[in-house]
């Protein structure tokens, strides 16, 4: 997945500076600048701002308000209880989306258009500190404290469709088209069937200031990976969040679709996002030669992953990967080059890195990445010794297992105490009534499962 990292705190510039759009305004190249922060889901939320205006306001470091609700919806926007920062009895009022103007970038697959992500205020200037953004940010930081930079890679695989989002739709995505018939896993052949789509989003990233790294197909029928180059934390999370938004788009303009599901389907393998990182200091990585730092960041990871897995595995959905055989871990092993760890050791020396292999294609980035970054964190504090390396097949091993479903993951939230103590109560309790809703609402519905097994049989 990596080549060269760059050096630690040395975020790659997307390429558009606020002068560079002032030109380009005034010359009628950009009229529309997309304005968007990150909700609890993933998604981008915000406004399409007239370029000319953003120039006259944002630009000069207004914010751009949006109604404090966003951070507190389900999938289908509906306001949910419980959440501190934003309810019924305070009004849903408005909070500030501040441009961070590092992040501004031409959209090349949209007419006209750039775009800026945005740090969530209040109106005097603090944090909202549960919004996504600024949950990793807290955790960087935690991290500069202790000397460290950290780097992160996510690897995230999809499924491509013949039909489009809205035929998708109507058939209530059952019986989908893959855009290949049969496993393409490293198929040149087959890949060229879907070549003209990927390469117009290899090429859209980069024109967008993501650094492209390859492009494969993955295990199953229609299945595909696009890779992107290693980061500094936030800005791999902000890449993440902009190519998952505009592979979608992408895929709507040229006529077909794309899903992110973990577990789209119970026969299908699931969609991964293997989360790769490590610690720098002073422009050097910390973990080389398997270093007191790696070891003790890792066993964090191992230590920790239960507790912070809704921020792993965010939905009910999430749990499905979790099979043997299936590419997708179940236990919380660690192990050299062995893919049916939870936790896989590659590279050497200067390029030396863990990969999480439990987050699936679902995840919101800043929030995994900041959980793996408190949990490792959380390891060197206490120097935690790391057990043995794994070596065979730890599908079939007794080593500790993952969560198996979103409950078990609430449960070992509720009761731990590592991430309270380095995320917040405010962040982990917002969160938790996030997790919690996710999984009322799951229980509240009637599933094919259920009518195909009892309507007439039971």
């Amino acid at each position: 997945m990596l080549t060269k990292e760059p050096a630690a705190g040395h975020a790659r510039k997307p390429g558009l500076s606020t002068e560079q759009l002032g030109v380009a305004v005034k010359a009628g190249d950009i009229d529309t600048v997309v304005v968007a922060f990150t909700d609890m889901q993933g998604r981008l939320m915000g406004k399409r701002v007239e370029a000319e205006y953003f120039m006259e306001t944002a630009a000069h470091g207004e914010a751009v308000e949006g109604c404090n609700y966003l951070l507190a919806l389900d999938m289908e926007m509906d306001p949910v209880p419980g959440y501190k920062i934003a309810n019924w009895d305070s009004g849903y009022g408005d909070f500030d989306m501040q441009p961070d103007m590092g992040t501004l970038r031409r959209i090349p697959w949209l007419e006209a258009t750039a775009l800026v992500l945005c740090d969530v205020a209040w109106h005097d200037g603090t944090p909202v500190r549960p919004s996504p953004r600024q949950v990793l940010r807290a955790q960087v930081e935690r991290a500069r404290k202790l000397g460290f930079e950290p780097m992160f890679g996510s690897e995230l695989e999809f499924y491509l469709f013949k039909e489009t989002f809205a035929e998708a739709h109507a058939k209530g995505y059952n019986n989908l088209t893959p855009s290949v018939p049969y496993i393409l896993d490293y198929h040149v052949l087959a890949t060229s069937y879907d070549e003209p789509f990927i390469r117009a989003v290899r090429n859209g990233m980069k024109g967008a200031g993501i650094p492209v790294e390859s492009s494969k197909g993955e295990a199953w029928p229609g299945q595909q990976e696009i890779n992107f180059r290693f980061s500094d934390a936030v800005t791999m999370a902000d890449n993440h969040v902009i190519y998952k938004n505009g592979i979608k788009e992408m895929a709507h303009q040229r006529g077909c679709s794309v899903t992110f599901m973990a577990k789209p389907d119970h026969t299908w393998i699931g969609s991964s996002c293997h989360v790769h990182s490590s610690l720098w200091r002073e422009g050097r990585n910390a973990f080389d030669g398997e270093s007191p730092t790696f070891k003790q960041y890792l066993a964090g990871h191992i230590a920790g992953a239960a507790e912070i897995a809704i921020f792993l595995a965010p939905n009910v959905n999430s749990y499905k990967r979790y099979a043997a055989a299936s590419w997708a871990p179940t236990t919380l092993a660690w192990g050299h080059d062995n893919r049916t760890c939870g936790f896989r050791i590659v590279g050497h020396g200067q390029h030396l890195r863990t990969e999480s292999r439990i987050p699936g294609a679902d995840v919101n980035p800043y929030l995994t990445f900041a959980a793996l970054i408190a949990a490792g964190l959380s390891g060197i504090e206490q120097k935690l010794e790391l057990g043995p390396e794994f070596k065979g097949n730890a599908y079939e091993s007794d080593v500790q297992r993952f969560p198996h479903t979103l409950r078990e993951a609430i449960a070992a939230l509720e009761k731990g105490k590592m991430a309270r103590k380095a995320m917040g109560d405010d962040v982990i309790d917002h969160y938790l009534n996030y997790a919690r809703t996710e999984q009322a609402l799951f229980d509240k519905v009637v599933t094919n499962y259920e009518r195909e097994r009892l309507f007439e049989r039971g």
